[in-house]
């Protein structure tokens, strides 16, 4: 995009500006100011510093044009990049396109508690972990319910619809960011990145949100336990490994190799939440649960874990808000289902 920009016919690139994972996604930590070794052009880091664009950045503009991948979970970032960068478009008075690209993990399914709160960078809007709309579609939510009164146009990504996976569009896979390697990954990211920070969720290693592990864990418990629980689409396989980055850098972990044998029964939020009722059942001392509210972001489900509720329990707590967010996206909507 940025080379399409930058030789298109009456169009003056001036300026570059990078969400979490740098302007290509390849980085895996914070992002400073950089110049673009392609173009010369300046770029100015939306995970650094700011986390929106300074208003002498946008003075000579006369419009932003945001093309990122997004995977459809709540606090995946590029969502809050994309939310900021529209409501400076709207504060600047200038154009902003949406360069809209597929959910990966399809545009149907909608999962986990509706976040009520103040906007945060992995929580901007009120929206569940898994999101079922592609940016495009978030861009008109926010716009309207947040009244940015942005001039938005959304660009729509042609022949896609709702039902179909990333694998079934035929493009080719970039990595959005450098532990999102594969669409299996991105499937259980809803469920399994809530675990982060608590236990080690595969970063540095070869399968980063396929396994979760912890030094404290018996596995072959661990793995029948959740094999027991009967979730759907999913079984659990005893593994041990040891992460070279992130938590539990370089000590050994035991625990699951979760391999999803149905995607599309799959709720991917009931996997996360059954691992930390697990977890928190049998390593009380040890979990830190109070780790995965900073991204569930849904106190009355936190407590429920630590209480021992039933997974059948906590849905209940999340069942009125989906319903009442299944209707406020329906005016959003881009794309139908075949």
């Amino acid at each position: 995009t940025i080379d399409l920009l930058k030789n298109a016919p009456d169009v003056q690139l001036k300026v570059l500006f990078s969400p979490e994972h740098g302007i290509r996604g390849a980085l895996d930590e914070k992002v400073g100011d950089s110049a673009d070794e392609k173009t010369g052009l300046p770029i100015y880091s939306l995970y650094g510093t700011r986390r929106k664009p300074d208003p002498e950045q946008l003075k000579d503009l006369d419009a932003l044009v945001f093309d990122v991948q997004d995977i459809g979970c709540r606090f995946y970032t590029y969502i809050a990049t994309m939310g900021n960068c529209l409501q400076s478009a709207g504060e600047a008075k200038l154009k902003f396109f949406v360069l809209d690209r597929v959910d990966p993990i399809n545009g149907v399914g909608i999962e986990g508690p509706v976040y009520r709160g103040e906007s945060s960078f992995t929580a901007f809007h009120s929206i569940p972990l898994r999101i079922g709309m592609t940016l495009g579609e978030l861009a008109k939510m926010f716009n309207a319910e947040r009244g940015f009164n942005a001039n938005l146009t959304v660009i729509p990504a042609e022949g896609w619809t709702r039902e179909l996976w990333f694998d079934q569009t035929q493009l080719p896979w970039t990595d959005p960011s450098p532990n999102m390697r594969n669409l299996t990954q991105a499937i259980l990211y809803p469920g399994i990145g809530l675990l982060e920070t608590a236990v080690s969720v595969g970063r540095g290693t070869d399968t980063p949100f396929e396994v979760v592990g912890a030094p404290y864990i018996d596995d072959v418990k661990f793995a029948r336990e959740l094999n027991g629980a009967e979730l759907v689409g999913v079984r659990f396989v005893p593994i041990r490994f040891t992460p070279t980055a992130s938590i539990f850098k370089g000590k050994a972990c035991h625990g699951v190799y979760i391999l999803v044998t149905d995607r599309d029964a799959l709720n991917a939020v009931d996997v996360g939440v059954t691992l930390a009722l697990t977890l928190q059942r049998h390593y009380p001392n040890d979990f830190a649960l109070e780790k995965v509210g900073r991204l569930l972001q849904h106190e009355t489900t936190i407590a429920a874990i630590q209480a021992g509720n039933s997974l059948a329990e906590i849905k209940k707590l999340w069942a009125e808000d989906l319903e009442d967010f299944k209707k406020r996206r329906e005016r959003f909507i881009i794309y139908q289902s075949r």
